[in-house]
């Protein structure tokens, strides 16, 4: 089974879909932790984000298997991610790495902003997840909050709608749902009521 979980920034996606693969005993893959990673590389190298020959360069030295999770979610890594994912030549060098992730035997879950689209849009399951930007910035805020990061909440709003921007309008893989994906809007649930919905759409025949 393949069921990925695409949507903007904060939705709650990454959560649900961690939460999902242990569930079903399923390798997950955030691809947002993806272009994390170039971003970091190119900025450790002291380059400029929108450099598409260093950004090409990081996304050629991506290694699934050293994705640093704490690392990689610093709170500007956000913003720089969202930078280089609009080079498409650092999409396309990441897209089979992806591919081959989604088609392992026995299957995967994967979230991110085109996992339904364009890495495995033969998918058998598909979720869109959204929520109103004010609700995802509230989200992004406490969670910054909580790693003792500092974070003022109108700059939060602001960077999660700049990236809803750069991320829809983008000329690679803009992000959108796919045409058969399943709307969730987590506005008003919490993460249990959203993964209870999540798991009614997997087990729908």
């Amino acid at each position: 089974m393949i069921v990925t979980l695409d949507g903007p920034a904060a939705s709650g996606k990454g959560t649900l879909a961690r939460r999902l693969a242990e569930h079903l005993g399923l390798p997950h893959l955030d691809t947002g932790l993806l272009y994390r990673c170039v971003a970091e590389l190119v900025l450790t190298a002291g380059h400029d984000l929108g450099d598409a020959e260093a950004a090409l360069d990081a996304a050629r030295r991506v290694d699934l298997s050293r994705l640093d999770r704490e690392l990689l979610s610093a709170a500007g890594l956000g913003e720089a991610a969202s930078r280089v994912a609009a080079i498409p030549a650092v999409r396309a060098s990441l897209l089979k790495l992806q591919q081959d992730f989604a088609r392992r035997p026995g299957g995967a879950v994967l979230d991110g902003r085109d996992t339904g689209t364009i890495i495995a849009p033969e998918a058998d399951v598909k979720i869109y997840v959204t929520a109103s930007p004010e609700v995802r910035a509230r989200r992004r805020h406490r969670e910054l909050e909580l790693r003792g990061e500092p974070a003022i909440y109108e700059q939060v709003l602001a960077d999660i709608r700049r990236r809803d921007d750069r991320d829809a309008g983008r000329a690679a893989a803009p992000l959108k749902p796919a045409p058969d994906a399943v709307l969730l809007d987590t506005t008003l649930l919490d993460i249990e009521a959203a993964f209870r919905e999540v798991l009614n759409i997997v087990r729908r025949p």
